[in-house]
């Protein structure tokens, strides 16, 4: 199986930093996503310690990535970048499955799932 998600250098540098900040070396990323937002569907990012049996594993620059079963298909193919700008810096999330994207950008749905859409 190819890997779900694509880390870029830059994220993954952000990541590694952030691992080391919060001193979570060794922890894996758990990208996945939840029902919520405007638009049904919320991305998740975080460090986790358990790996669950249902989870996708993938390694990307030397980090340990998890993905739950339910999360692969909606993120399948997806980039994660992090860009920096003089406002300060932050991921960017490109998910070729979303379809409809809320004003605030932080949820979406895809074709077949539409999420829980709550009011913005």
């Amino acid at each position: 199986m190819t890997d779900i998600v694509t880390l870029t250098e830059a994220a993954a540098f952000q990541i590694k930093d952030m691992m080391k900040e919060h001193e979570e070396e060794g922890a894996y990323l758990r990208i996945g996503v939840r029902g919520g937002g405007c638009s049904g569907l919320s991305y998740g990012m975080g460090f986790d310690h358990e790996r669950h049996e249902d989870d996708h594993e993938f390694e990307q620059h030397g980090i340990k990535i998890l993905v739950d079963k339910d999360s692969a298909p909606i993120l399948q193919g997806t980039v994660i970048d992090y860009k920096q700008s003089l406002m300060g810096g932050g991921f960017t999330i490109n998910n070729p499955n979303a379809i409809a994207t809320c004003g605030c950008g932080s949820s979406f749905r895809t074709a077949t799932n539409t999420g829980t859409p709550e009011q913005c």
